[in-house]
């Protein structure tokens, strides 16, 4: 099933408790793309970046089986450009350079050959642009999921809205479902949040795992405790990347299925926060995935068989 992501092909230079990078690859649509790509070898990429982009980056994602057609690279312009520090919890952050440059009047370009899209994949972009690449394909996708952020919520709310009604899935975390909804229970949270037209969303909480809903149905899925986690960057790109990636793979987007995926998402994520950047995800094997995802089963699997009321 052919999938579509959306998102920034970009650099990142990042400092944690465990050490500091120069600039390297990052952006939400690399990390989305590495994950899809190790469960559907028809993923494409539809993003922009500058001339000083390295060749080197782009063959990465080609290597990966990954259609790199849609990536512009403007002549005379520089790629977008973030950096960031995080604090000792790892759960926070400050920014320290925001650099859109080719992000800041991008128009994405749908090439013919991205036109048998099944599943679409927004990562988090201006709600304008989500909704262009929306607009510009010829037939609906089976399923679009959509990321988004609270910078979009404080600047551009009614196009926010506007372009979370026409996806089915919506993938947020706890502090901007509650500042979406304006209610602080993520149940009343997820329920108004539906009301906006998405038919699932998914609440992340970090290290405390993610929460699936539909209208009847709750799923949740814990994290894996990890030992030491030295670059949250990207992990909810990757997350997103995982489930989607599995959904496409077999084509089934039941809740049921969707269950298997978070938790999957999950898994992914779990890797991507072990190194710096996307280098966790550069050669993983199948058998290194489908083994994190049975820790993540054996995390919640017990037998009250006997147990006595």
């Amino acid at each position: 099933m052919s999938l579509i992501v959306v998102g920034s092909v970009a650099f990142d230079a990042i400092e944690t408790p465990f050490g500091k990078t120069d600039k390297i690859l990052g952006g939400a649509g690399t990390f989305i793309s590495l994950a899809t790509s190790y469960f559907n070898k028809k993923t494409k990429v539809i993003s922009v970046v500058g001339d000083d982009f390295p060749q080197e980056h782009l063959d990465l994602l080609v290597n990966h089986k990954i259609n790199t057609e849609g990536v512009q690279i403007k002549e005379g312009e520089k790629t977008f450009f973030w950096s960031g520090r995080y604090h000792n919890d790892m759960n926070s952050r400050d920014t320290l350079i925001t650099e859109l440059n080719v992000l800041e009047n991008f128009d994405p370009i749908v090439p013919s050959s991205y036109q048998d899209c099944n599943f679409l994949m927004l990562g988090n972009l201006s709600p304008v642009v989500q909704r262009t690449v929306i607009e510009r394909l010829e037939k609906r996708p089976r399923l679009i999921v959509m990321d988004t952020m609270n910078f979009w919520m404080d600047i551009m709310l009614t196009e926010l809205k506007n372009t979370i009604s026409m996806v089915d899935v919506l993938t947020i975390n706890d502090e901007e479902a509650r500042q979406l909804s304006g209610e602080y229970s993520l149940v009343k949270a997820a329920r108004k949040i539906l009301k906006m037209g998405p038919k699932y969303l998914i609440i992340k909480k970090g290290e405390h795992g993610a929460l699936l809903f539909n209208k009847d149905e709750v799923f949740f899925a814990p994290a894996l405790p990890l030992e030491e986690v030295f670059d949250p960057t990207g992990a909810g790109d990757t997350f997103a990347g995982g489930f989607i990636g599995y959904l496409s793979q077999n084509n089934d987007i039941s809740f049921e299925n969707m269950k298997t995926a978070v938790i999957m998402g999950s898994a992914m994520a779990s890797f991507t926060v072990e190194k710096f950047g996307t280098e966790s995800l550069h050669n993983l094997k199948q058998d290194e995935i489908f083994a994190r995802m049975k820790k993540f089963i054996d995390l919640v699997k017990f037998d009250y068989s006997n147990h006595k009321w």
